[in-house]
């Protein structure tokens, strides 16, 4: 291009600017190099993707003696558990019962029972996305049978579950369940109970039943109740694992299709009920009867 071609160019472009009219580019010049085009950095070819998250590694980080009182039953249904949730990109689920004991109100058991769940579902955030969603199951129903009122039962287990609730864990209760299952639990009470579940629940019945009969006749009675309700929760939760604050002593009286972890209460080596426990400061600590861990490691 001549120089007098150039300059005009130049003319034009500054008079749409001055004007407000979008200036045109100039014509490119032949004479003049072409541009390198830009490099792009930090590019070496597609990214891969994402590894999916391991079930084995999801169960490892709860199963620890942290929690765990002793080894859960059928840990490979569990494994199948978390991996169902994993395949459906769901929270892995677990639902606890909770009980009413002599306290008409929430205390510093409870809270630190609840604290020691939140601990529980924090390890399985930290290695699984959707994390866990935890159930507590309120058990109107065995409060009933040991005596309480149904006035401090709502009071006691309104206040729980405002505490539960702030923690992020739901709560539901056992009429509810049994209720919705009615149809499908008829039958279920029928039959003899075993002579070595009456002499294992006398015990309990003799500490806390306060209803009508015999501590025997009570721990009849809870042992049918149970056998309605384990089977109501599985029909509610098909999915969840069972956690419980029991030994495996009692696996007799849980669901039967769902795996089960028994679990520390309030922090390791403690699996007293906290409803059972006293609220005043300092008497939780001296009421408590450590229970040694099954395993002298952690995993």
């Amino acid at each position: 291009m001549s120089e007098y071609g150039r300059r005009a160019a130049w003319a034009a472009g500054m008079n749409g600017f001055a004007s407000g009219h979008p200036r045109a580019e100039p014509a490119a010049d032949p004479d003049s190099p072409t541009p390198a085009a830009p490099s792009v950095r930090g590019r070496s070819g597609p990214r891969s993707a994402p590894k999916p998250p391991d079930p084995a590694r999801i169960l490892a980080s709860f199963n620890t003696w942290s929690f765990k009182r002793e080894q859960p039953t059928d840990p490979q249904l569990m494994l199948q558990f978390v991996t169902d949730a994993v395949a459906r990109e769901e929270p892995v689920s677990f639902v606890l019962y909770w009980g009413k004991g002599p306290r008409g109100s929430i205390g510093k058991p409870d809270l630190a029972c609840l604290d020691h769940l939140v601990a529980f579902t924090r390890r399985i955030e930290a290695v699984y996305a959707p994390g866990a969603v935890l159930r507590l199951i309120f058990t109107d129903t065995h409060a009933q049978l040991n005596g309480h009122s149904g006035a401090s039962m709502r009071r006691y287990f309104d206040e729980i579950e405002g505490a539960a609730r702030l923690r992020g864990f739901e709560c539901c209760w056992m009429t509810a369940l049994t209720r919705a299952a009615e149809a499908q639990l008829s039958g279920l009470a029928e039959g003899d109970v075993p002579p070595d579940a009456i002499a294992l629940l006398s015990a309990s019945a003799t500490k806390w039943y306060r209803g009508e009969g015999t501590c025997e006749q009570g721990a009849a009675r809870y042992y049918r109740m149970n056998m309605i309700e384990r089977r109501a929760v599985e029909l509610a939760f098909p999915c969840s694992i069972f956690v419980t604050f029991n030994g495996s002593k009692l696996r007799g009286l849980f669901p039967e299709r769902l795996p089960i972890f028994y679990m520390y209460s309030l922090r390791r080596g403690v699996a007293v009920k906290p409803w059972f426990l006293p609220s005043e400061p300092g008497s939780a600590e001296d009421a408590v009867s450590p229970c040694p861990p099954a395993h002298p490691h952690e995993v």
